[in-house]
C-alpha cells in the first residue's frame, strides 16, 4: 500500500514563496515518476511539476518553469515543490502523485495524496 502525504499550503501574497512537501510511504521502489498536480475551481486538473524518483530528471509545465523547482530526496522519501513568484493564477489544490508510466498525464498516476491549498493574493 502506498501513501503519499503533502504539506506546505497556506496563504501568500502575490511574489511570495511557498515550500510544498509530499511524504511518501510503502511500496516507493514501484515510483518511477512523481508529480505535482494542481486544480483551479472550475477548471480541470492540470500538470504543473514532475521528477523521476531515482534518476532525479525534471519536467515543468510553461506555465511554472523558472519559477517552480521540483526535488527529492530518497532518503526521507519525500519529493518538494518550491514555488516562487508566485502568481494569483498559482491558487489551486495541488496534488502530489505517483506513476510508473508517464510524468505529465494524470490519468497515469496510480497513486495521489489529498492535496494542500494554495491560495496567493493579490
Amino acid at each position: 500500500q502506498v501513501q503519499l502525504v503533502e504539506s506546505g499550503g497556506g496563504l501568500v501574497q502575490a511574489g511570495g514563496s511557498l515550500r510544498l512537501s509530499c511524504a511518501a510511504s510503502g511500496r516507493t521502489s514501484s515510483f518511477v515518476y512523481v508529480g505535482w498536480f494542481r486544480q483551479a475551481p472550475g477548471k480541470e486538473r492540470e500538470f504543473a511539476a514532475g521528477i523521476t524518483w531515482w534518476g532525479g530528471s525534471t519536467y515543468y509545465a510553461d506555465s511554472v518553469k523558472g519559477r517552480f523547482a521540483i526535488s527529492r530526496d530518497n532518503a526521507k522519501n519525500t519529493v518538494y515543490l518550491q514555488m516562487n513568484s508566485l502568481k494569483p493564477e498559482d491558487t489551486a489544490t495541488y496534488y502530489c502523485a505517483a506513476s510508473s508510466r508517464s510524468v505529465t498525464d494524470a490519468r497515469q498516476y496510480a497513486y495521489w495524496g489529498q492535496g494542500t491549498q494554495v491560495t496567493v493574493s493579490s
